[in-house]
């Protein structure tokens, strides 16, 4: 026992001399450099201050990519919905969701000064809305127009609508003949309470496929999409099925590349094709309570406003199994479906797929 506490005494007189040499040396060291820094000072300063900025860039350079490959999505759950999901390990924007849109997307009404040889359709060709868009916008009884005159040419086609007292939503929906699903999809439209969809008296709103007169057939979606009842699990022209019955209640466009099929019954939404649950979930706003399949061929489908969710992250489903119940959760004013058929990160046309 005496060696061992002899050992030990050796081994903490050892340390201690030399923490403090070692001490004693780095106290040297700095300093001198601190000398050299203070009879020096502003010498390097330019330098310093060089170095330091492409030092920055370069981090930005480098970092900055990686920052946006990874999205800032979080998933916050609403108490309030009636279906509740836990937290998933999958991303479900592992590979970024992107829109086919138009070069200059327009927001507002824009004027348009006739030229000679335009009609009412090459303007309407030109701006990619329709003829009578442009006519009700104008309030032209004729197609008749002459060169130098100015037509106002709204952002798509629909009606323009000045907001008066006792207007919603609803009522301007039910006006025009669409629902009020398409006013709120409208990115650009305003509204005094983003919870309500209040609005503002004498504010300006945007009706995307609206109409002023009923037409006396059956109306056509943009494209020639007929808008009467689709059946759940009717095969389209790929491998996807229709994921829901119902009717379209809006087509695709630029700023809602999607298909939202509306049903007041609430029918199950089924897989439109087989694949794998990524994403089972719901957030208080966007898409709601919602689900994501990958199809393991670059294809994706999404599956937003459930009320119901009855797939868990992770499961593998067949063609036709079901997802969900169709609700009305999240940015929403109605029972619908959000459908969207995405390939290699960007939203398709489900049309081309179903029709």
């Amino acid at each position: 026992m005496n060696d061992l506490k002899g050992f030990f005494s050796f081994l903490k007189e050892y340390f201690h001399k030399r923490l403090v040499r070692f001490g004693k040396g780095f106290e040297r060291v700095k300093n001198i450099l601190v000398a050299i820094l203070v009879v020096k000072r502003g010498k390097y300063s330019s330098s310093f201050l060089n170095t330091s900025f492409f030092l920055l860039v370069a981090a930005a350079m480098v970092g900055g990519p990686i920052i946006a490959e990874n999205n800032p999505f979080v998933n916050s759950f609403d108490p309030n919905t009636s279906a509740q999901a836990s937290v998933v390990s999958y991303n479900p924007y592992e590979s970024s969701l992107g829109t086919v849109i138009s070069a200059k997307p327009r927001d507002k009404v824009v004027e348009y000064k006739v030229l000679g040889g335009d009609t009412i359709a090459s303007i309407g060709k030109k701006f990619g809305v329709s003829t009578q868009t442009i006519k009700w916008a104008n309030d032209l009884k004729s197609d008749t127009i002459k060169p130098g005159e100015t037509l106002k040419v709204p952002p798509g086609s629909g009606v323009v609508h000045k907001v008066v007292s006792g207007d919603t939503i609803y009522t301007i929906a039910k006006k025009y003949k669409v629902d009020a699903q398409n006013i709120v999809n409208f990115p650009f439209n305003d509204y005094a309470d983003l919870d309500t969809f209040a609005l503002t008296q004498g504010q300006t709103l945007f009706v995307p496929e609206g109409v002023i007169e009923a037409p006396s057939i059956p109306r056509q979606l943009p494209g020639g999409y007929y808008s009467g009842p689709i059946q759940a699990g009717a095969k389209g022209n790929s491998n996807f099925i229709w994921p829901t019955s119902g009717s379209i209640s809006q087509s695709p466009i630029w700023y809602h590349m999607a298909l939202d099929i509306q049903n007041p019954s609430a029918p199950p939404v089924i897989a439109s094709d087989n694949g794998t649950v990524v994403f089972a979930g719901c957030i208080g706003y966007g898409y709601g309570c919602h689900v994501i399949v990958d199809h393991g061929n670059g294809f994706r489908t999404l599956y937003g406003h459930l009320s119901q969710i009855t797939s868990s992250p992770g499961q593998g489903v067949s063609q036709g199994q079901q997802l969900g119940v169709m609700g009305c959760t999240g940015r929403c004013t109605g029972t619908h479906l959000h459908f969207e058929i995405i390939s290699e990160g960007v939203q398709q046309n489900p049309l081309n797929y179903l029709k």
